[in-house]
C-alpha cells in the first residue's frame, strides 16, 4: 500500500468517524429529548434500565467516545488509538447483538413484566387517596386520555373506582359515565413497539458504519505497524 492510498484510506476512516460519531450524538440529544417528554416512565419500572430513551442516551454516549477515538487515531496515525479503538468497537458491535437476541428471544417474558407493571400502578392508583402518588396518577391519566384507553385490559379493572380520564365525551359528571372500551395494554404495548422499532433502525444503521469503520481501521494499523508509526 502506498502513501497515496494510505492517505486516501484516512481521509475515509476519519469522514465515516466523524459521521459517525455525529449520528452518536443525535442518538443521544434524541434520547434526552424523549426522556423529558415522555409521560409514562413510572409506570413501566421493570423497563427503566432498557427503555428506549434510556438506551439511546447511553448507547449514543459510548459510540460518540469510541468514534471520537477512532477520528483521533486516524487523523494523527496513531497505532494505538486505532487498536484500541478496533478493540472497543468489537465489543461494543457484540453488546449491540446480544441485546438484540435477548429482545428477539424473551419478548413474551417482557410482555408479561409489562403487564404486571401497568397492573401495579394501577393498584396503586385505585387504592391511594386524592393526594398521595400524584405523579404516577397523572400519568395514568395521560396514558388513557392520549391513547383513548380506559384500565388495563377494559375499565372493570377499576371496579367501579374508575377515573375522569377514561371518560369518551364532555360532560363527564353523567351516569353512567361513558368510557373507552378498550384497555391500555395493547395500546401502550404496541407503543413501546413502535418505539423499539425506531430505535432499532438507528442502532441498525449505526452498527453498519461501525462495521465499515472497523475494517478501515484494519489495513491502516497494518500499515503503521510496518512502517513503526504509532506511538509518537
Amino acid at each position: 500500500m502506498n502513501r497515496s492510498w494510505v492517505n486516501c484510506w484516512k481521509t475515509m476512516m476519519i469522514f465515516l468517524n466523524f459521521l459517525c460519531w455525529l449520528c452518536g450524538a443525535f442518538v443521544v440529544a434524541f434520547g434526552e429529548y424523549q426522556m423529558m417528554h415522555s409521560k409514562f416512565s413510572s409506570l413501566i419500572t421493570s423497563f427503566l434500565p432498557i427503555q428506549p430513551a434510556n438506551t439511546l442516551v447511553v448507547s449514543g454516549t459510548i459510540v460518540t467516545c469510541v468514534c471520537y477515538l477512532g477520528f483521533l487515531g486516524a487523523l494523527k496515525e496513531n497505532r494505538c488509538m486505532l487498536l484500541t479503538f478496533f478493540t472497543l468497537l468489537f465489543i461494543l458491535m457484540l453488546v449491540e447483538l446480544a441485546m438484540a437476541f435477548v429482545f428477539l428471544v424473551y419478548s413474551r417474558e417482557i410482555d408479561t413484566f409489562f403487564e404486571k407493571d401497568l397492573m401495579k400502578s394501577l393498584e396503586i392508583y385505585k387504592h391511594s387517596s386524592p393526594d398521595v402518588n400524584l405523579a404516577m396518577k397523572n400519568e395514568f391519566d395521560a396514558v388513557q386520555h392520549t391513547f383513548k384507553c380506559c384500565g388495563v385490559h377494559g375499565e372493570a379493572d377499576w371496579e367501579g373506582r374508575i377515573p375522569v380520564s377514561c371518560c369518551t365525551k364532555n360532560p363527564c359528571n353523567i351516569l353512567p359515565q361513558p368510557n373507552w372500551p378498550e384497555g391500555c395494554h395493547a395500546k401502550l404495548r404496541n407503543w413501546f413497539a413502535t418505539d423499539f422499532q425506531s430505535t432499532g433502525a438507528g442502532v441498525i444503521s449505526l452498527f453498519i458504519i461501525q462495521f465499515i469503520c472497523m475494517c478501515f481501521s484494519i489495513p491502516l494499523f497494518c500499515y503503521f505497524s510496518k512502517n513503526r508509526l504509532g506511538y509518537q
